[in-house]
């Protein structure tokens, strides 16, 4: 199993707290990598330390071998780097259409995997429930699979059944070559077999190993 991306020693700071305390985190290639901690354990800050949209204090963040501690969130997605948030994932102003329109890629294939979309292409983003715009931002993911795929909480907001349809998805990019890494609250219900499962605490690892181990000792 190889490495795709991983982070070294890392540690991030927001003024004088830090969040995570020299968290290694190696992230493998055609692998569904779930985080899961409760708020504050240091799941989200993880993502973003992965996509670059927050700075290290120290460590390092390495890609394919090579360290990309300093290349700007801008340039880790135009080398492969998908980062969905949980927040501000789609422009509200924006019709679905034209939120669709900014990722490069066949949109039939984004609508494929959520055909509610279709009938509210002409609708702003903003006017969408939050189920819709999860699928919205998930949507755009899935137009141009990426070598590296972190999503923050998939399936806020949506029903069951589309958040079954939408960990099928992520699992299929992983099977694709994709390293899919998801943050969550608890391990998500209909994980494949294999999934990495890394628990967060204060920004810490206290669990690593794969996600039937985790489930199986609860």
């Amino acid at each position: 199993m190889s490495v795709e991306i991983a982070l070294r020693a890392a540690r991030v700071r927001y003024g004088p707290l830090e969040a995570l305390h020299g968290l290694d985190l190696p992230v493998p290639s055609a692998t569904v990598t779930v985080l899961v901690g409760r708020n504050g354990s240091g799941r989200t800050t993880a993502l973003r330390a992965l996509a670059g949209t927050v700075p290290l204090a120290s460590g390092r963040v390495v890609w394919g071998g090579a360290d990309v501690t300093r290349l700007h969130a801008h340039a880790r997605a135009r080398r492969g780097l998908c980062f969905v948030p949980d927040l501000r994932a789609v422009y509200a102003t924006l019709t679905v259409a034209e939120n669709l329109d900014l990722a490069p890629g066949d949109r039939e294939r984004a609508l494929a995997a959520y055909p509610e979309l279709v009938p509210l292409l002409a609708r702003p983003a903003g006017t969408l429930s939050g189920g819709e715009r999860r699928m919205l931002a998930l949507s755009r993911a899935l137009r141009t699979p990426a070598r590296v795929v972190l999503v923050d909480e998939p399936s806020l907001g949506m029903s069951p059944a589309v958040s079954s349809r939408t960990y099928g998805l992520l699992a299929a990019l992983a099977r694709q070559g994709a390293a899919v890494v998801l943050a969550e609250q608890r391990p998500p219900p209909g994980l494949p077999p294999g999934t990495l499962l890394h628990e967060l605490r204060r920004g810490s690892l206290a669990f690593s190993g794969e996600a039937a181990e985790f489930t199986a000792g609860r």
